[in-house]
């Protein structure tokens, strides 16, 4: 049984990528990516819509800042809704996304974190790791909520800092994680293997 997903990014795309990567070759159970949405225009995103043949759709965020206006959240709400997904995944999506966006998918949108949650939420998670001097880091999937970056927890995967990394050594690592770690979790979400919570 097919299980659609609409992935939403504001960036480069590679965690897009690593699912798309992974659904080509038959590895993201049954899952299957129904398009790209960004809402920055020159996003790097959009490209992989014609390598992969998937739908990339650039959608006006309304305004600047961080916030989607409330049309342009309508807009996207429609939009999404047009492809019946059965999952939304936000990987590296810079909007704070409101309580209405939320419920029009509850149950059904995760989020990719770029530090072992509950510690560092927010922007910079890795850089933030770095300068605390943590030892251990990572990334985080979790069930997106009203509450930024505090939706229950689906997994992690941890990232040892060694004393002779640089933030952009670490940045690599945190990023070969994530690449691990999203397409996992995705496939075990295709497969009814990971319990959605009760709202």
């Amino acid at each position: 049984m097919s299980y659609p997903i609409v992935i939403l990014g504001s960036g480069r795309g590679t965690n897009a990528e690593a699912l798309l990567k992974a659904e080509s070759k038959k590895k993201l159970g049954s899952a299957k990516i129904a398009a790209v949405i960004s809402d920055h225009e020159d996003a790097g995103i959009l490209t992989l819509g014609q390598k992969y043949k998937v739908p990339a759709i650039y959608l006006d965020p309304g305004r600047k800042g961080a916030r989607l206006s409330d049309a342009a959240e309508q807009a996207y709400i429609e939009r999404i809704q047009s492809f019946s997904p059965k999952l939304i995944v936000l990987a590296g999506f810079m909007r704070i996304i409101k309580r209405p966006f939320i419920e029009a998918f509850e149950g059904r949108m995760i989020n990719l974190h770029p530090s072992l949650l509950p510690s560092f939420p927010g922007m910079n998670g890795i850089q933030q790791a770095f300068e605390h001097g943590v030892k251990i880091t990572g990334c985080t999937v979790h069930w997106v909520t009203p509450a930024l970056d505090a939706g229950p927890i689906i997994a992690q995967k941890e990232v040892r800092i060694e004393e002779a990394d640089t933030l952009d050594i670490l940045t690599k690592k945190v990023h070969i994680a994530e690449h691990a770690l999203l397409p996992d979790v995705v496939t075990r979400l295709s497969k009814g293997k990971i319990v959605i919570p009760e709202a």
